[in-house]
């Protein structure tokens, strides 16, 4: 980990490995899916050293402190040393999982995407009645 100060909230989620990409870490925060202290903010937005970060990922929900920066995206331990997850996000993350195992959520349980097919719409209007 290099001397930073701070650093760009787009870059640091990217170089943590929360997302592949810079421009999909920029994407969800465009969209809300990261807070910082609590608040929607732009990708440009500086991290500062122990800032709270409340980051949105598919059904996972991750609260993070920040503790350090990285200007390169390294290994996953490197990147695992730029945070410290806050123990309450940690034990809500893993209640979410419990409960993900022994039911699926309806909405993520459909498998196709977009319209329903001509076989599944006719099911469809028969199960309605139709």
């Amino acid at each position: 980990m290099s001397e930073l100060t701070s650093q760009r909230l787009d870059k640091w989620l990217w170089a943590a490995r929360f997302f592949k990409t810079r421009s999909l870490a920029q994407e969800a925060i465009e969209l809300g899916r990261v807070k910082l202290n609590g608040e929607r903010v732009k990708p440009s937005k500086d991290v500062k050293l122990s800032d709270r970060l409340e980051i949105h990922r598919g059904a996972d929900i991750y609260e993070v402190l920040v503790c350090g920066f990285n200007s390169q995206r390294g290994p996953a331990k490197t990147a695992q040393m730029m945070y410290t997850e806050t123990e309450e996000g940690k034990a809500q993350r893993e209640a979410m999982a419990q409960l993900r195992k022994f039911a699926v959520e309806p909405a993520l349980d459909r498998t196709t995407k977009g319209r329903p097919t001509k076989r599944e719409g006719r099911e469809l209007r028969k199960f309605r009645g139709y």
